[in-house]
This record gives structure tokens, sequence and C-alpha cells, in this order.
């Protein structure tokens, strides 16, 4: 399906723990919207995690608002970009300063946001960058060194923290994860 001003939903499994993502990719005017809602278990108890990032129209991060609920507390986490210059809540975290993109630990979403951006070409690669990583269960904002190598037309190795992490990726038309490799896979729709 075409994203020019449609919505792209669908359903992602995580494979290594119980687990659903339910996501949603659309345009709406200059900007790009990524809104999800993941379902997992942590430290043994149920978890619900809602997510809308706001990108502008080269995908670059601008807003973020993360929920988490368990059966003990709720929490969220508002981040908001300007400029290079990330804030957690109102407050500015100098540790991604400088980068780009957010990334959502539990979630293959945030894969599509360099993807799009980079534009890369088939055996080109981004060189390390920095992503502003969101680690959950905790809400954290942490630095995240990434790359992207275009491997095929829908394929991309990504690694993180200098290789010590990689996985390959297949994504769709519109640049969503289709399998994250050992991670998460879309469930395929019965029509």
């Amino acid at each position: 399906m075409a994203l020019n001003s449609q919505l792209v939903s669908g359903l992602w499994q995580w494979v290594q723990n119980p687990g659903l993502e339910r996501f949603e990719f659309m345009r709406t005017g200059d900007e790009w919207i990524l809104r999800g809602t993941i379902l997992t278990l942590a430290h043994d108890a149920a978890v619900e995690a809602r997510y809308e990032i706001v990108c502008d129209s080269l995908f670059q991060t601008r807003r973020a608002n993360i929920y988490l609920r368990d059966s003990s507390s709720e929490r969220s986490l508002k981040i908001d970009a300007q400029n290079g210059h990330w804030f957690e809540d109102g407050r500015e975290n100098h540790t991604v300063s400088g980068a780009v993109d957010i990334d959502l630990g539990w979630s293959p979403s945030t894969n599509t946001l360099p993807i799009k951006r980079l534009k890369l070409e088939i055996g080109e690669t981004s060189g390390e960058f920095t992503a502003a990583w969101v680690r959950f269960p905790e809400l954290t904002l942490q630095p995240l060194q990434q790359e992207y190598t275009r491997m095929a037309d829908r394929q991309y190795r990504y690694s993180s923290r200098g290789g010590a992490f990689v996985a390959n990726l297949l994504v769709d038309d519109n640049d969503l994860v289709l399998d994250y490799e050992g991670f998460w896979q879309r469930v395929k729709s019965s029509k």
C-alpha cells in the first residue's frame, strides 16, 4: 500500500518474548506520525506501552510521548527535540545532543526513521551516528551508536554498540519492518 496521506497499520509479534505491537504510520500535512501500543511481559508482569512520535517532512524526530503501565505503576516520558537538543519532561538531556533519530528499545517502528531519512543506495552504509534511545521498561533516554547498511532493495543490516549487536531487517514498500531478525515479525493478514 502506498503511503500518500493514507494510514498504514499492522501488527508485529515479538519472537523471543510474549508480546505484540499494533502500529500506525501516517502523514498529516508536513509531519510524519508513528503511533503504537505494545503488550508484553517485563520482570514477570504484564506491561502496556503506548507511544506517539512526530517527525518533520525529512523524518527528523520533533517530539514523542511515551506511556508505560504495569500492575504497580503508570509512568510517562515526554520528549522534545529542537535543533539537536533533546528534552525529557522539560529538562535537557545533554547525553543525546546532536541526535536526529529516536529509537524505542521495544519497537521496530523507529527503524523506519533513519531508513527513510538516510535514503541509502544498495551497498551503501550510513556510518556510525548517535540515536536517542528510549530504554524500556525504565523509560530513560540514552545515547546509542548505530549504523545501517543497505544490503538489497528491501534488506538492511542494523548494528549498534560498535557492532556488538547486529540484526538484518527486511522492510516493506513503506520501509516498515516485516522481519527484524530474531526479534520481531509482522503478522500477515489473512486476506
